[in-house]
C-alpha cells in the first residue's frame, strides 16, 4: 500500500533506544506489533476486566477482546487515509498493556495508594511494561519498540510525569506534553478507535448483562437512529438481532464519520511529512455533531452501566483488594515474587507487580494472604 506523505514511514523512524539490525521480511512497525503479540503482558489480557469481572461471564469483553477491536477499528480507518497500518496497529494492541485487575477500579485504587509515591497512570505503566517490564531479551529490559510505537502508547500524561520522563529521554516520547504538540497521525487514529470500540461493546456488553435494556438505549440519540433504522429495515427482527445490527450501523456510522472529517482536516492542513502533521494540532476526529453524539453516550453509560449499583457493589471489592493487597505486599515485601522484592524502590515495585496481575491472580494472591475470598 503507498503511504501518504504525512503518514509514519518505517524507514524514516527515530528508531530504537537500543540498536537492531534490520529484518530480512519485517519493518520496523511490523516488528514491534509482532514483539507487543509476543509479550507476557498481552497474554495476561485475556484476564483482566474491561466493564466485567473475567467470572461473570464468558461472553464480556476483556481487555484482550477490547484491544483486538481496538486495532480492527483503528487498522480499517488507517487503511483509507493511507496512514500506516502497522504502527496503527501497534499501538492499539498495546495502549492497555498497563491497566491494572479490575478494570478503573483498580486502577483508581493503585493510585490512591501510590499518592505519597508518585501515583499511578496506566498509560505511564504501558510505557513502563514496554521499556522496562518486559524480560525477554539476552541484553536490555523491556520490548524496545521503536519511539513511534512508545510515543502512541503514551497517550496522556501529567505533567509532572512528563518532566519527568523528559529528563531521562531528552526530546523523548513525552516532549509533546510538555510542548503542546501531538503525537503521530496513527497515535491520534489509534486513541479515538479506542472510544469508539468501546462505547459499542459496551452497550453490548450492557444488554447482554441484563444491567441495559434495548429500549434504555434506544433512548440515546446516536444509537436511537440505527436502532430505528433496523426495525424499519428488517421488521420482525428479535432484540437480540436488532442489538447486534444496530451496533453494526452505529460503528460503520462512525468509522466513515473520522475518515471524511480527517481527509478534510488533513486537506485544509496540508502537512508534507509526519512531523508537520504532528505540529498542526489534532488532526484525526470526529464531526462535532458526531462527537456531541457520541459524548452523550458515554455520559449515558456512565450514569446507566459504570455506576450501576451491581457495577458499583463489584467496584468496591476490587479497591479492597488492590488496596488490602498493597498494604501487605509493603509490610512483607518478602511476599512478592523475587525479583520485585529485591527492588530498592518498594512502593513503586509493589505498584508494578499488581498492576501486572490479572483478575483471578489477584484474588488467590489476596485470599491467600488476607484470608478473605471476594468477587466470588
Amino acid at each position: 500500500m503507498t503511504l501518504a506523505r504525512y503518514a509514519c514511514d518505517p524507514a524514516r523512524s527515530r528508531g530504537r533506544r537500543y540498536a537492531v539490525s534490520a529484518a530480512p521480511t519485517r519493518d520496523d512497525f511490523q516488528r514491534d506489533r509482532d514483539r507487543i503479540v509476543h509479550s507476557t503482558a498481552f497474554r495476561r489480557l485475556v484476564y483482566k476486566t474491561q466493564v466485567f469481572l473475567n467470572h461473570e461471564g464468558d461472553l464480556f469483553r476483556t481487555r484482550l477482546t477490547h484491544s483486538i477491536e481496538v486495532a480492527q477499528l483503528a487498522r480499517s480507518i488507517a487503511r483509507a487515509l493511507q496512514l500506516n497500518e502497522d504502527l496503527t496497529e501497534a499501538i492499539a494492541l498495546a495502549h492497555d498493556l498497563g491497566h491494572t485487575p479490575f478494570g478503573h477500579a483498580g486502577q483508581d485504587a493503585l493510585n490512591d495508594c501510590m499518592a505519597a509515591h508518585g501515583g499511578f497512570e496506566h498509560n505511564l505503566q504501558s510505557l513502563r511494561v514496554v521499556d522496562q517490564l518486559e524480560h525477554r531479551y539476552p541484553d536490555h529490559d523491556g520490548l524496545n519498540l521503536t519511539f513511534e510505537t512508545r510515543e502512541g502508547i503514551l497517550k496522556h500524561c501529567s505533567a509532572a510525569n512528563a518532566r519527568l520522563l523528559d529528563a531521562r529521554e531528552p526530546g523523548g516520547v513525552a516532549r509533546r506534553f510538555i510542548d503542546g504538540t501531538q503525537p503521530g497521525l496513527e497515535a491520534q487514529l489509534a486513541n479515538l478507535a479506542d472510544e469508539i470500540a468501546y462505547n459499542a461493546h459496551d452497550i453490548d456488553d450492557g444488554v447482554r448483562s441484563g444491567l441495559l435494556t434495548l429500549q434504555q438505549v434506544a433512548t440515546v440519540p446516536l444509537f436511537a437512529r440505527f436502532v430505528a433504522q433496523t426495525r424499519r429495515d428488517h421488521p420482525g427482527l428479535t432484540d437480540r438481532r436488532v442489538l447486534y445490527e444496530s451496533i453494526r450501523r452505529m460503528l460503520s456510522a462512525q468509522v466513515y464519520d473520522v475518515i471524511d472529517t480527517t481527509s478534510g482536516a488533513l486537506a485544509a492542513a496540508a502537512p508534507q511529512d509526519a512531523d508537520t502533521a504532528r505540529r498542526s494540532g489534532p488532526l484525526v476526529a470526529f464531526s462535532a455533531g458526531m462527537r456531541a453524539q457520541s459524548a452523550e453516550l458515554k455520559r449515558f453509560l456512565f450514569a446507566n452501566l459504570y455506576r450501576h449499583p451491581q457495577v458499583m457493589d463489584t467496584t468496591s471489592q476490587a479497591r479492597q483488594v488492590v488496596c488490602e493487597l498493597f498494604a501487605v505486599y509493603c509490610q512483607r515485601p518478602h511476599e512478592l515474587r523475587p525479583s520485585f522484592a529485591e527492588r530498592p524502590d518498594r512502593e513503586r515495585a509493589v505498584a508494578d507487580y499488581i498492576a501486572g496481575m490479572t483478575d483471578r491472580f489477584a484474588l488467590r494472591e489476596h485470599e491467600r494472604l488476607t484470608g478473605q475470598r471476594l468477587l466470588t
